[in-house]
């Protein structure tokens, strides 16, 4: 099998990929492991930038996210049982994020695909990259029962972290850059509308909580628990009265309860590989990085490579140069690294750490006041929280 880019991995940056590959002119073919049911069925990521959202419009990708996403214009940061509201548009120039999760973006990019694009082949293993630093790398693959081999011009691996993709670039030229919190999150889907309209993060001495949603009907609530917490050791009643200490307010807002149908427990980390290129390689999305939930980067980020690629790829097919392609790595970093950074920062501006002590709890109440009471401060949360520039 024969195509210009091979892509690794069907979530939503290789989907996506190949959706801007298709309306740019170029073919392609997309490798997944897993089957389709999985890739529709697997819950990730539900906040999407406004990058984000320009991009799934042009792509032809948004009409259903327009129709059922949920526009969100801002956040509520809740401490000491106050409230203090972040208005995104009137801190960015009209800046927002939308609610429509990552299942959502996949089957719309899955339908596109098949109904317009390239192959699309699912339950196919990609065995190894080969041949990453010369002019024809090779993907072999085992697919429907027998062995095949996919020959590229250049090969995308959004297979995420465990993927074959970043297994191919050298030790000797590899650097990596990580960090393991102390902590993971509790997430809960429950059967209840929403119990406020936007998004609220609480920092409370009992930990972190996260009040979020994924349709009018549908809440998406978190708690913050020690790293190794198993999801079956918490009951439905203490989830739920434990969410209701760290939500509490001063001014007589309360939680709604309902049927919880799903809990997971979500590791928190932080990770980061560089370069993101060798050869006519590229990594794109958990594949070459890994943020914590806190700050809702994760599938932005994935969104913003895969951008950048296809635009350098397009660019080096329009004029013969290839400038772009050649920084794609420097690149997407710059923009990694800030986003690493402001999940840092929300994460640990919110979470208590085992170890912490009162000196520690001051200053994040300190923090928190600082963005309260500063529009520099609450300018900054806001413009990285809505999406930093795709370049």
């Amino acid at each position: 099998m024969r195509t210009t880019v091979g892509i690794i991995g069907a979530g939503p940056a290789g989907l996506l990929l190949a959706r801007l590959l298709h309306r740019a002119g170029i073919d392609s073919v997309v490798l997944e492991s897993r089957d389709r049911a999985y890739v529709e069925q697997r819950q990730r990521a539900g906040i999407l930038e406004q990058g984000t959202v320009d991009v799934l419009r042009e792509a032809g990708a948004g009409e259903r996210m327009d129709r059922e996403g949920l526009r969100h214009d801002g956040i509520e940061l809740r401490f000491d049982r106050r409230r203090h509201r972040v208005d995104f548009p009137g801190l960015t120039g009209g800046r927002s994020v939308t609610v429509y999760a990552q299942t959502e973006v996949c089957k719309d990019l899955i339908a596109l695909q098949l109904a317009e694009g390239g192959p699309l082949l699912f339950e196919a293993d990609a065995l190894a990259v080969e041949g990453a630093d010369g002019d024809r790398p090779r993907v072999p693959f085992r697919y429907q029962g027998r062995e095949d081999v996919l020959e590229c011009d250049y090969v995308v691996g959004c297979d995420g972290f465990w993927g074959v993709a970043r297994k191919a670039f050298p030790a000797a030229a590899s650097q990596v850059f990580e960090r393991t919190y102390p902590y993971a999150w509790l997430g809960i889907l429950a059967d209840v509308a929403p119990s406020h309209d936007e998004l609220v993060y609480a920092r409370h001495d009992r930990g972190f909580a996260l009040l979020s949603m994924r349709s009018p009907s549908v809440s998406r609530l978190y708690l913050q628990v020690p790293a190794g917490t198993e999801a079956g050791q918490w009951s439905d009643e203490e989830i739920w009265a434990e969410l209701d200490r760290r939500l509490e307010t001063d001014d007589g807002w309360w939680l709604e309860r309902g049927p919880i149908t799903q809990k997971s427990v979500t590791p928190m980390r932080s990770f980061v590989h560089e370069p993101m290129r060798h050869g006519r390689l590229f990594l794109a999305g958990d594949a070459a990085h890994i943020v914590p939930p806190t700050g809702a980067k994760g599938l932005n980020l994935a969104v913003g490579d895969v951008v950048t690629f296809a635009r350098a790829l397009a660019h080096e097919r329009r004029t013969g140069s290839p400038e772009l392609l050649d920084a794609y790595s420097a690149t997407c970093l710059r923009r990694i690294w800030q986003a690493e950074r402001f999940s840092y920062d929300m994460t640990t501006m919110l979470h208590g750490a085992p170890d912490a002590t009162a000196f520690d709890a001051r200053l994040q109440r300190a923090r928190l006041e600082r963005v309260s009471s500063s529009r520099a401060a609450e300018t900054d949360l806001a413009e990285a929280y809505t999406g930093f520039p795709l370049e």
